[in-house]
């Protein structure tokens, strides 16, 4: 049994230490092409649950930090989520203080709300985690988790099952860039039974959470069920299948690095040339598209949103708007350029009524803003905020505004006189020379003084309320945090 604990602790530190060497060298993860920097770790963070697999990571650390000095000069922490979906959750927190004292750990514990909303409880679960984990990261840290070598196998087949590409199949790296700083697993190498002798032979009780052995959860069926016949048969599959994994990893990473040598061609300000995309072939197209869209942080469309991205958009009417749109983000067609835009948000709740009738392509409400307490306002999710600023150059008179303004979206009929000395124009017309995005165009924020349209967003102010020659100062709106408005 000491051995078999010796041999743990020899996995881990191996692992350890060549993912560190690697970050030392290159000061950077590679992964899927692109390249983050990494400050230096001397810190770990632990993700611990209180199962075998995460008290198995935890306490090898520790045996492997008593044993080497040179271990012994990353501070360790831990941290237990507490996803509040099982009765019994708040005593396996209490648990794993426990345990975490015994074992000489400082632990965090931060519960968090799981909101499904039409998807899997478990990808839900994972999210919350993970953007938990997200907020406790230091950047000198490295967060440890405890995937291992089954994981692995049942990541693989899971992402199979779902028809997922080489991304998909490349199932869990070693070293991936996260947060403010890099995500290790460093016992993909190891299989569940070592570390179950591991936790054996130190007679320490770990947490037992019932819904893993829920069969209605896909990765427990497979673990139950399926992998149990493949290793019957195939004793190997996992180390198999986590060669195949690496290989696919690197195929992944190809990919990427051939969608950058490509994209380097293509992009324009962010945006695909729709002429340039069409002399590639078409699985260049695809590994190009799938690139941009990761790369915009957009969610990653099926392959029929992906082929309808990839022909139905280039294939349009010249004259044509064209868009596609799925759970994680559209891309819209304008003037021979592809446009990537995230999920669109509902209105915000925090406005007030601005009539007795609704206009069409807008919602019935408007922002009231009392500009003079040096306050912003928020626009809502995605829309960022709009302040007025002190500025010696500033082109708003702060004596011709009232003290509450107006901020709502098109009507229709809008009027703006954009220079002192010009001709008034339909804002229609302006937002068309001003080549303003079409989409844009129902959700600029129109800034009202007196039922007068003053500003549009931070593009234009109306000539009426234009600093005086006498004014010493004026005024600057500022628009932060805005979406991408102008082709």
């Amino acid at each position: 049994m000491v051995a078999k604990r010796d041999a743990l602790t020899a996995k881990l530190a191996t692992a350890l230490t060549r993912e560190l060497a690697r970050l030392a060298e290159e000061g950077k993860i590679v992964r899927g092409g692109g390249a983050t920097p990494v400050k230096p770790i001397r810190r770990f963070l632990v993700a611990y649950s209180g199962g075998v697999d995460s008290l198995a990571l935890l306490d090898a650390l520790q045996d492997l930090r008593k044993r080497s000095a040179r271990w012994r000069r990353f501070a360790v922490r831990a941290v237990y989520i507490d996803h509040q979906l099982q009765p019994g959750s708040g005593a396996w927190a209490k648990q794993c203080r426990a345990i975490c004292r015994r074992l000489a750990v400082p632990l965090l514990v931060r519960r968090v709300r799981v909101q499904a909303s039409g998807r899997s409880l478990e990808a839900a679960a994972r999210e919350a985690r993970y953007a938990a984990l997200a907020t406790l990261l230091r950047s000198d840290e490295a967060l440890l988790t405890a995937h291992h070598l089954d994981d692995q196998l049942e990541t693989f087949l899971l992402q199979w099952l779902r028809g997922a590409g080489v991304s998909g199949l490349a199932a869990m790296p070693a070293a991936a860039a996260f947060a403010k700083s890099v995500h290790l697993r460093p016992l993909l190498e190891c299989a569940r039974a070592e570390l179950e002798s591991w936790v054996d032979a130190r007679g320490i009780a770990y947490v037992c959470d019932p819904s893993n052995t829920d069969e209605r959860f896909d990765r427990n069926y497979l673990r139950a069920t399926v992998i149990p016949l493949l290793q019957s048969r195939w004793p190997a599959v996992a180390r198999v299948t986590a060669r195949t994994a690496v290989h696919l990893g690197e195929a992944k990473d190809l990919l990427a690095a051939l969608a950058q040598m490509d994209l380097q061609r293509l992009l324009v300000d962010g945006c695909i040339q729709v002429a340039a995309l069409k002399t590639l072939d078409a699985a260049r197209q695809r590994n190009a598209l799938r690139y941009w869209l990761r790369q915009s942080g957009l969610g990653m469309p099926d392959a029929r949103h992906l082929e309808r991205i990839r022909l139905e958009l280039p294939r349009a009417r010249a004259d044509a708007q064209p868009w596609v749109r799925w759970s994680g983000g559209e891309v819209r067609r304008f003037r021979g350029k592809l446009y990537a835009r995230p999920p669109q948000p509902p209105d915000p709740p925090e406005t007030v009524a601005a009539g007795k009738r609704a206009v069409k392509n807008t919602p019935d409400r408007v922002h009231r803003w009392q500009w003079r307490t040096g306050k912003s306002l928020s626009l809502g999710a995605g829309r960022g905020r709009l302040r007025l600023a002190a500025d010696p150059l500033g082109s708003i008179s702060a004596a011709a505004l009232p003290a509450t303004l107006l901020v709502r979206t098109r009507t229709g009929g809008e009027r703006l006189r954009p220079a002192v000395r010009g001709s008034s124009v339909t804002l229609k017309e302006w937002l068309r020379r001003s080549a303003v995005l079409p989409w844009e165009r129902e959700q600029l924020p129109l800034v009202f003084a007196d039922e007068h349209l003053m500003a549009v967003a931070d593009l234009a102010v109306d000539a009426r309320y234009a600093r005086q020659p006498s004014e010493r100062s004026g005024l600057r709106l500022i628009w932060e945090q805005a979406p991408r408005i102008r082709a």
